[in-house]
C-alpha cells in the first residue's frame, strides 16, 4: 500500500462511524455541484449562435472593409496550442464546404484557415481541421448595412462540426469597425483639411493683392517737359500673379510628399498589421490629409486614400 493509501485509511479509521455515514451525503452533494457547476458553466455560453449588427455605413464602404479583412491573414477571437493572439495564415475564398451554400441574398465573403490545430473558442474542438469565417453584407437602405459574421470549425477525419462560442465573430467584427471609423475620421479629416487648404488659398491671394495692389485706371497727364534724359532701366516689380503663384508653391510643399526609395506600401489604417490598399512606387506625389506622430494620411493622384509611414515620404523638390 502506498503512502496515499495509508494516509486514506488512516483518516477513515480515525472517523470511520462518522464518514461511514456521511460519505453516500458528500458524494451525493459533490456530484450534484458538480452537475450544477458543468449546467450553469454550459448555459451561460451560446454556441453557433454567430453575429447579427446593422452598421450605419453604405453597403459600398461595409464591402470594402471586409474585401480587407478577408485578405489580411488573421482570423482573430482563437488560436493555436494557446501560442498566439490570432491564428495566421488564412486565405480569402468564394466558397467552402464547412458551410452550406448561402441563399438569402447579400454579397457573402469566406476567410478559410487549412489545417487548423485544435483552435480555440468551439465547442468540443480537437484534433486537425479547417477554421473558416463567413461574412454576409446586405444593404439596409442607402445608409445602412446589415452584416452576419459566422465562423466554424470542421474536424479533417471525423468530419465534425464545431459551432463558435461567439468569440471569433465579435473579435473579427470589431477589426471591422475599427476599419470603418479609421475611414470616417480620415474622410472627416480630408474634408476639413481641403476647406482649410481654401481659406490658406483665399488668404494668401487678398494678401498678394494688397501687398500689390493694381495702378490706377485713369493715367496722369504727361510732362510737357520736352525729351526728357533717359534714366537707367527700372526692373519691373512683382506683378500679383508672381506673388500667388510663389506662395502657392510654398503651400503645395507642406501639404504635398513623395515617396521615397525602394517605395511603400498604402495602408488601409495607421497600424502595421492594417491590410496593404497598394504598392506605391518611388516618386509617386501623394497629398497630406491627416498628420500624426508616425503616420501620414494621404490621397493619391487617382483619389485613393489611405495611409503611409511619415519616414517612407519626403518633401517635394
Amino acid at each position: 500500500m502506498n503512502s496515499k493509501s495509508i494516509a486514506v485509511v488512516g483518516f477513515s479509521r480515525r472517523w470511520h462511524a462518522p464518514i461511514g455515514r456521511l460519505l453516500p451525503a458528500l458524494l451525493l452533494l459533490f456530484c450534484l455541484a458538480s452537475v450544477q457547476c458543468i449546467a450553469g458553466e454550459k448555459s451561460t455560453t451560446t454556441y453557433g449562435a454567430g453575429l447579427i449588427v446593422n452598421i450605419p455605413f453604405p453597403e459600398s464602404e461595409v464591402v470594402q472593409v471586409v474585401e480587407e479583412i478577408i485578405q489580411n491573414g488573421m482570423i482573430r477571437g482563437s488560436k493555436e496550442y494557446n501560442k498566439d493572439e490570432f491564428i495566421s495564415g488564412a486565405v480569402a475564398a468564394t466558397s467552402t464546404k464547412v458551410f452550406s451554400e448561402w441563399t438569402e441574398g447579400g454579397k457573402v465573403f469566406y476567410k478559410v484557415r487549412l489545417a487548423a490545430l485544435d483552435p480555440r473558442n468551439f465547442k468540443d474542438s480537437s484534433d486537425v481541421g479547417t477554421l473558416a469565417v463567413r461574412y454576409v453584407v446586405q444593404p439596409q437602405g442607402e445608409k445602412n448595412t446589415v452584416l452576419r459574421i459566422d465562423a466554424r470549425f470542421v474536424e479533417d477525419f471525423r468530419h465534425v462540426a464545431h459551432p463558435s462560442n461567439g468569440s471569433v465573430e465579435g473579435a473579427e467584427y470589431k477589426d471591422v469597425h475599427d476599419h470603418l471609423e479609421a475611414r470616417e475620421l480620415m474622410k472627416a479629416q480630408t474634408d476639413e483639411a481641403e476647406k482649410e487648404k481654401q481659406r490658406h488659398f483665399e488668404q494668401t491671394k487678398q494678401t498678394a493683392l494688397l501687398d500689390n495692389p493694381s495702378p490706377p485706371l485713369s493715367q496722369p497727364i504727361a510732362s510737357t517737359t520736352p525729351n526728357p534724359e533717359p534714366g537707367p532701366p527700372t526692373v519691373p516689380a512683382a506683378t500679383p500673379v508672381q506673388t500667388l503663384e510663389q506662395r502657392v508653391h510654398d503651400l503645395r510643399r507642406q501639404v504635398q510628399r513623395v515617396v521615397k526609395a525602394p517605395g511603400a506600401p498604402l495602408q488601409s489604417a495607421p497600424f502595421h498589421t492594417a491590410t496593404t490598399l497598394s504598392s506605391l512606387p518611388t516618386g509617386a506625389e501623394l497629398l497630406v490629409v491627416i498628420t500624426t506622430p508616425y503616420w501620414f494620411g494621404v490621397e493619391t493622384r487617382e483619389g485613393q486614400h489611405g495611409w503611409v509611414l511619415r519616414d517612407q515620404l519626403e518633401q517635394i523638390p
